[in-house]
């Protein structure tokens, strides 16, 4: 009994390190020379052309033209 009591805890505490872990911060730098941080990895859409995010400063999702993006690359965090 009193290993379940202990078990769940360190079960949840576990997953909640685990999924922390999985989100990123990325930089997208753009051909007008601005760098924009995003709240994990941008989303490209082939269809639209696209780039979707999630902008780090503001929490809003945001979209800006592929061909307005220079390049993106993972933050160290």
């Amino acid at each position: 009994m009193r290993a379940k009591i202990l078990i769940t805890p360190i079960l949840a505490a576990s997953a909640l390190l685990f999924i922390s872990g999985c989100s990123s911060n990325q930089s997208v730098k753009t051909t007008d020379g601005s760098t924009i941080v995003t709240d994990g990895k941008p989303e490209v859409d082939s269809d639209t052309g696209l780039v979707s995010y999630e902008n780090a400063e503001t929490g809003k999702t945001e979209q800006i033209n592929r061909d307005q993006v220079k390049s993106m690359s993972e933050l160290d965090n």
